[in-house]
């Protein structure tokens, strides 16, 4: 999930800076390999890298709908338009268009490549996904948190190749092969050995260049993960793993190296060409990236980032001073990120100088280019296994029902969503539910009313369905007092969530006020929180449905863990399909919620 949890993590600062160089007596002559040698003496002997990087692409083999599908571009007169994007066959076309001419060329991604995923690539364990990243010519690829949805065993057997233990193979005479690229963990351990859990560095290699890739996840992977998805793992901090490779990847000669990611940053503006750099390097972005950026050690020449679902290319400079891009290519496969790096054949290093940074642009992945088609052909192969699951109609709806792209705390989605799970567990005997909460995370997408294929307009299918709700999350129903239930709408906007809120989307009844120009806790107005007209008793106990990742305390919910009396209801998905077919038809299709029920103060 594109979620920031707070840092959990102490980081020793550099000493070694500009300021140090300066007392030594050092000019930027003096600086290790990688500092400015000046041109002339490097004409001759360097040669251009073409770095092309993504990342969260998430399964979305077929163009995301709505507006997961687009965006957003400033235009020469200042307007912002904007641009439908993505696709595994026009992010096929797109890499294969940008490598022409480069004859060194590397494609690199961040995390998050599966999990999470549209039903033509979730039905089938993400096999489609990673038969798609091998045939496009992905070259290496960090871990992100979603790589762990379905457990250690489950990236293993997508790196390694195999069938799937339970569901088998796929296709009559076909074994699944595996990523063609490494999977990068290096801050990932087992807990018994100590060793990563798969490769934690790579080396590419092309025409005597060398350039070294680290791989990392963002270190609270476990705080929104379900908890048996890293279970016997560690997470370890990314500055200290990323640079401990980096000594390592020096040590063997390599020193041109690029970190690889999961974690990102916010920038300031929601459109991917703005200027990250203005009015000065790194001013355009805030977030975690931005304290790794700060503190990874100069021997890293670049850094391809993800997680936040954002697109940014900005300059930071590094502990000694000397500027490095840091980049995202927002997500969905919507944008690609194209990077020059100079290789000196002398020094082995990428050419950085004191005031230049590698250059880097994102660049739209649009869909009026020619299709790649062996994507397509992939896709049709895909599409017709799923066809008699995807295609079956589970509800209607009368226009767009905002969800991951609704622009406000509380989405119309959510509030469908969360309408659904307290109708599929409020029955006697089937939780007694009073209410029900769900975590905006989870919320994968929107429903769009224009078809996606031959169902027709405002026909929602299963396989929509499934991409908004594709965890297939089991409901807990759980006693929580009112005290118990109000600390956890508190840690919506403090604690590990402070800094980046996530707002849960709430059931119909539940009310309450958000007054976000306080701090923390005080966020939530207590008086205001009120269950169908009546005031949260503290002392009172009420019955609360979430899906299991909540009430193991995901998302930095450690509130909801106290839960006692656990009833087991259906699958989050289930009880979404079952809400869209009781209360939607052709004649009297669902209209979107008026995302109400949480009134923001800002």
């Amino acid at each position: 999930m594109p979620a920031t949890p707070q840092r959990r993590r102490t980081v020793r600062r550099l000493t070694i800076g500009a300021a140090v160089l300066a007392a030594a007596g050092l000019t930027a002559t003096a600086l290790p390999a990688g500092a400015d040698t000046g041109h002339a003496a490097r004409a001759g002997r360097t040669v251009d890298v073409q770095l092309l990087s993504f990342n969260d692409f998430h399964g979305n083999l077929e163009p995301p709908q709505g507006s997961s599908g687009t965006v957003e571009e400033i235009q020469p007169d200042g307007s912002k338009k904007s641009v439908p994007a993505g696709g595994a066959e026009y992010l096929a076309q797109s890499l294969r268009t940008a490598r022409k001419g480069h004859p060194y060329s590397v494609t690199a991604a961040a995390g998050d490549l599966v999990g999470a995923s549209p039903l033509l690539s979730g039905l089938f364990h993400d096999e489609p996904t990673i038969e798609a990243m091998n045939k496009l010519g992905l070259d290496v690829t960090s871990v992100g948190n979603h790589e762990f949805d379905e457990g250690r065993a489950e990236l293993t057997r997508l790196q390694k190749g195999g069938c799937h233990p339970k569901d088998g193979c796929y296709e009559k005479g076909k074994k699944f092969r595996g990523a063609g690229f490494p999977y990068l963990t290096a801050n990932v351990t087992d807990e018994k050995s100590g060793k990563p859990l798969l490769k934690p560095y790579t080396v590419w290699k092309h025409k005597g260049v060398k350039i070294g890739f680290i791989g990392v996840t963002l270190e609270g992977t476990p705080d929104i993960v379900n908890a048996d998805g890293v279970k016997g793992l560690k997470f370890h901090d990314e500055v200290e793993t990323i640079n401990k490779y980096a000594k390592v990847l020096n040590k063997q000669g390599v020193k041109s190296i690029v970190a690889l990611i999961h974690e990102g940053g916010l920038p300031a503006s929601t459109s991917y060409n703005y200027k990250c750099d203005s009015p000065g390097p790194g001013d355009g972005i805030s977030g975690p990236i931005t304290d790794i950026a700060k503190h990874v050690t100069p021997k890293v020449d670049a850094l391809v980032t993800g997680h936040t679902h954002q697109a940014y290319s900005c300059t930071i400079p590094d502990p000694s001073g000397r500027p490095r891009t840091v980049t995202s290519a927002a997500s969905y496969g919507k944008l690609y990120t194209d990077t020059t790096l100079t290789y000196d054949r002398r020094t082995h290093d990428i050419v950085r100088t004191t005031v230049k940074a590698p250059h880097a642009a994102n660049h739209v992945v649009d869909r009026t280019q020619p299709k790649a088609a062996d994507m397509t052909s992939l896709i049709t192969r895909w599409n017709k296994l799923a066809a008699p699951v995807a295609g079956r109609p589970v509800g209607h709806i009368s226009a767009d029902i905002a969800g991951r792209g609704a622009n406000a705390p509380e989405s119309p989605l959510g509030d469908v969503i969360s309408d659904a799970q307290l109708e599929a567990t409020e029955a006697d005997g089937k939780g007694g539910a009073q209410l029900a909460l769900m975590n905006p995370g989870g919320v994968r997408s929107d429903l769009a009313f224009k078809a996606s294929g031959s169902e027709g307009d405002g026909v929602v299918t299963y396989g929509e369905a499934f991409t908004v709700q594709p965890f297939t999350n089991m409901l807990n129903v759980v006693d929580l007092t009112g005290a118990q239930l109000l600390a956890g709408l508190q840690q919506q906007v403090s604690g590990p969530n402070e800094a980046s809120p996530k707002i849960l989307q709430v059931s119909e009844g539940l009310t309450y006020t958000l007054d976000m120009t306080k701090s923390g806790a005080a966020r939530v107005v207590k008086d205001s929180v009120k269950l169908d007209g009546a005031a949260l008793d503290p002392a009172k106990t009420y019955r609360v449905a979430m899906n299991e990742f909540l009430a193991g305390g995901g998302d930095g919910f450690a509130a909801f863990k106290d839960g006692k009396n656990k009833y087991v209801g259906p699958s989050d998905l289930d009880a979404f399909t079952a809400y869209l077919t009781a209360h939607s038809s052709a004649d009297k299709p669902l209209t979107p919620p008026k995302a109400d029920r949480i009134t923001v103060v800002k």
